[in-house]
């Protein structure tokens, strides 16, 4: 019976990346009634879920930190293609989408997938413990990422609004590219074991002993099924947009909320393999999920609006406003002192969740 159900769960994770790229091939570009919207909300969902399957598989075979790298960096990759194809499309919601998605995931990443791991291990576990110089690092990667291409044009004078000028906009593109890749570096070749899961003693822990590690066939697999889903799960939540839009609408609230949906959407592989390790005491890995994706949107996207910015119209608004410069502040504020000590009780997990309640809040009533 064991045998049978693992078969069955093999065959539904190979076929669910599938069917949701069949289904993006057919949907793409076209407006959908309400049944077929109903089909891609759970196509969606279940790629979300073969999404993270493959991603632990992978995850397993290479192990830590470059398992949660190559979620990372997969589902960023997808989402700046995603960035850039809207904005080819044009229109005024164009000049400032970029930001807007860039923040959002900076805000459910660090506060939302933060948040809720700790609270989740806390609880589990009584405390939730990680490695503090590791994830030191990647926050204050994320904070000067965040600062040098979110802030920063707010308060420029080459050019009216807040805008870079292309000097200014060439100079945050390569500092963004070469932090991302210095932190890569550190991360899996010179102080990888920074990044490793540890003991409630400080022991790294170097490998999970609870299987082993899948044939390197299976691994490959695994990581190609990953980016088909991932392309499916970004594709679908595209498709689903003009839905969300009209509900949105319809209710009265800011529109704003329609790309803080999606973001969410596109980032729930994330955060499911973010929570699986934070049950099983692993908070140093969903740390390197949740603050490696914020690097990674980053650190990606803002290099390639920069060179798409070459053939699009229209400005690229980057800066954000008052509002949300003191939410990035106080978030930034916040994740330092959970991270100093190098473990968490549940106050530290409620804090994160509370600010992202607030940046919630304010998607919906600004």
């Amino acid at each position: 019976m064991i045998t049978r159900l693992r078969s069955l769960t093999t065959q539904w994770t190979f076929l669910m990346p599938v069917l949701a790229a069949v289904l993006l091939i057919f949907t793409w570009g076209r407006d959908l009634p309400g049944a077929v919207v109903g089909l891609v909300a759970l196509v969606l969902a279940g790629s979300v879920l073969a999404a993270v399957h493959h991603a632990e598989v992978v995850a397993h075979r290479v192990g830590e930190p470059f398992g949660s790298l190559v979620l990372a960096i997969a589902v960023t990759v997808i989402e700046v293609a995603l960035i850039v194809t809207l904005m080819a499309d044009g229109g005024d919601k164009s000049a400032t989408l970029a930001r807007d998605t860039v923040f959002a995931a900076v805000m459910i990443t660090c506060n939302g997938i933060v948040g809720l791991c700790l609270l989740v291990a806390s609880l589990r576990h009584g405390t939730a413990v990680f490695n503090p110089e590791g994830t030191g690092a990647a926050l204050a990667t994320v904070a000067t990422l965040a600062t040098l291409s979110l802030v920063l044009p707010t308060f420029t004078t080459s050019k009216p609004g807040p805008e870079f000028s292309t000097v200014q906009l060439t100079f945050a593109a390569l500092s963004s590219l070469i932090l991302y890749g210095l932190f890569v570096t550190t991360q899996t070749v010179r102080h990888r074991d920074y990044f490793l899961p540890i003991t409630r003693q400080g022991e790294v822990i170097t490998a999970d002993g609870h299987a082993s590690p899948p044939s390197a066939g299976t691994a490959w697999t695994s990581l190609g099924l990953l980016g088909l889903a991932l392309v499916g799960v970004v594709g679908l939540a595209k498709g689903v947009s003009p839905t969300i839009e009209s509900g949105v609408a319809a209710a009265g609230l800011n529109q704003a909320l329609v790309g803080v949906i999606i973001a969410l959407l596109v980032l729930l592989p994330e955060t499911i393999a973010a929570l699986r390790a934070a049950r099983r005491d692993r908070v140093q890995t969903s740390l390197n999920l949740a603050l490696g994706s914020a690097m990674a949107s980053i650190g990606l996207t803002i290099p390639a609006v920069a060179l798409a910015s070459v053939w699009l119209s229209g400005p690229l608004i980057l800066g954000l406003g008052p509002t949300h410069m003191l939410l990035l502040a106080l978030t930034v504020v916040v994740s330092s002192l959970t991270v100093v000590p190098g473990r968490a009780t549940p106050l530290q997990g409620g804090v994160h969740l509370v600010l992202f309640a607030a940046y919630l809040e304010l998607a919906i009533n600004p």
